[in-house]
């Protein structure tokens, strides 16, 4: 892909389904440990750090079975489908 090309992101519906359940198992584990799951997953989404996610119920390594851009790009298509 050339520098100047949009990059194209498509996830199947596997892939979703896969993701919406990590994110459903991350944000069940961070609600347990008190911590604010909006702010613990922008930190992670933006730096890669995967410390801002609990080890909790093993959430680090459930995280980190998808990439940080598919896990993006389900939960920005699950916000645009609500606006």
């Amino acid at each position: 892909m050339a520098q100047n090309e949009t990059a194209r992101f498509t996830l199947g519906p596997e892939h979703a389904a896969e993701a919406r359940e990590i994110l459903s198992q991350v944000l069940a584990a961070l609600r347990e440990k008190g911590y604010n799951p909006v702010n613990q997953l922008v930190g992670y989404f933006l730096s890669g750090d995967p410390t801002y996610i609990t080890n909790h119920n093993g959430a680090r390594s459930i995280i980190r079975r998808m990439e940080r851009d598919e896990l993006m790009e389900v939960v920005i298509r699950e916000y645009i489908s609500r606006l």
